[in-house]
């Protein structure tokens, strides 16, 4: 069964004068001028989609009727086919590791035919470590900063090493012109 949608470009029948179109469309629609104003913006814009073939035409003569130009456009989607890949050949023994090389190259097997497309992806074999081994490279332990402190002496005890001295005490008020009675 065949779906349609009802595209407009801003198109009016021969004869139709464009403010009673707009007129009638905002009536129809029931929208704003804002919003008619955008129909007549000269871009396609599609006003109903997903239709069937009698509601697309009684969409098209209500439109023409209102002075509006609409386009019927099927929206029959074509399917594409697709081609699966070939099913993968027999497994090949595993290459051994080069000398010199730690890691060697993982053959992975396709479990189904959607993954035999990756059969040629060569992935590192990094293989599983035992339980409870750490993963972790050992650090070596930090070693202390080289630092030349022959420039500095110790001043001798008691010694005034530059720190600010403190005020001397203020002098005590004169109080000898007071008298208790």
């Amino acid at each position: 069964m065949s779906r349609f949608e009802i595209a407009f470009s801003g198109q009016l029948i021969p004869g139709a004068q464009l403010e009673q179109v707009k007129a009638n469309l905002a009536k129809l629609f029931q929208a704003d001028a804002q919003r008619i104003a955008l129909l007549f913006s000269g871009r396609r814009i599609v006003i109903k989609s997903n239709l069937d073939a009698a509601g697309a035409e009684k969409y098209r003569a209500t439109l023409e009727r209102a002075g509006a130009v609409v386009e019927v456009a099927a929206l029959d989607a074509e399917i594409e086919e697709v081609e699966l890949a070939p099913p993968p050949v027999a497994a090949e023994a595993p290459k051994p590791v080069a000398p010199g090389s730690e890691v060697g190259r993982l053959k992975v097997a396709p479990r189904d035919e959607y993954m035999a497309a990756f059969v040629e992806v060569e992935a590192p074999d990094f293989g599983i470590a035992p339980v409870g081994t750490d993963l972790q490279d050992a650090k070596p332990a930090p070693q202390a900063p080289k630092v030349d402190l022959e420039q500095f002496s110790l001043a001798p005890v008691g010694s005034d090493m530059g720190q600010a001295k403190a005020a001397p005490p203020a002098p005590a008020p004169d109080v000898s012109h007071l008298k208790l009675v």
